[in-house]
């Protein structure tokens, strides 16, 4: 497994309490509206969307009975089986949308000593976009909704390629991951706004290491400043703090 699954490995962490805190925001905000199924995305590759996604799938199954469904939809490069140290099986989501009959469970890997399960990615031999806008994935993501609690996707980068805005209408919202002092302000931008702005539920500001304390949100307002109007008004603004 890969060591910056801090959820998994070190959930005592001060990594993995990070992504507790995101989790809590998930779980506040599921509140008032339907939450349950979340694509993960960035800007462009690099950005830590994968292991954002993982590490908010733990944190999320730390709850007692809570059952949680990851789906890597990278059908270009799935990355999620590697990270979390599993093998195989070649089958996965492409797969199970192109099976005429036949149940999503059929390919999804429970992870041993969690209440968390995979659907693995595979590299698609025909058309992402086929794929993608199919019926059956919409029947496949009901079938998620009604057997998890919650379905973390893996979705490819934004900008690169169509795939992850063509899952809008499967997804309750979109986290966009943006790496610290990495990922220029223009594409998140242009990234908001191929996703559309009411879409994304938040910003996670990956791989800061500043300090935690005389840090403030004056700094998150002069990044975002032209994409979103307020912190209070617009998507939340998370900062995940690495050592």
């Amino acid at each position: 497994m890969d060591k910056c699954l801090v959820s998994f490995s070190e959930p005592r962490s001060f990594e993995a309490e990070q992504y507790q805190r995101l989790r809590q925001q998930i779980e506040r905000l599921s509140v008032t509206r339907e939450l349950r199924v979340i694509a993960v995305t960035s800007a462009v590759v690099g950005d830590g969307k994968t292991l954002t996604a993982l590490n908010l799938a733990g944190a999320l199954a730390h709850k007692q009975g809570r059952k949680v469904l990851v789906i890597d939809a990278d059908l270009r490069r799935p990355s999620v089986m590697p990270r979390l140290g599993l093998e195989g099986p070649l089958e996965g989501l492409a797969t199970a949308i192109r099976a005429p009959n036949g149940s999503m469970e059929s390919y999804v890997r429970p992870v041993d000593g969690t209440t968390l399960a995979v659907l693995p990615g595979e590299v698609a031999t025909s058309g992402t976009y086929e794929l993608l806008t199919s019926p059956k994935l919409a029947e496949l993501m009901q079938e998620a909704r009604a057997t998890y609690d919650y379905v973390i996707i893996d979705t490819p980068p934004v900008l690169p390629m169509p795939d992850s805005g063509l899952l809008r209408d499967l997804v309750d919202g979109y986290l966009v991951v943006v790496a610290a002092r990495s990922t220029p302000r223009k594409l998140v931008g242009e990234t908001l706004n191929v996703l559309e702005p009411a879409s994304v539920i938040g910003l996670v500001y990956n791989r800061d290491d500043r300090p935690v304390f005389g840090f403030y949100r004056s700094h998150y307002r002069h990044y975002f400043r032209q994409y979103v109007k307020s912190v209070s008004e617009g998507p939340f603004l998370f900062r995940v703090v690495v050592r």
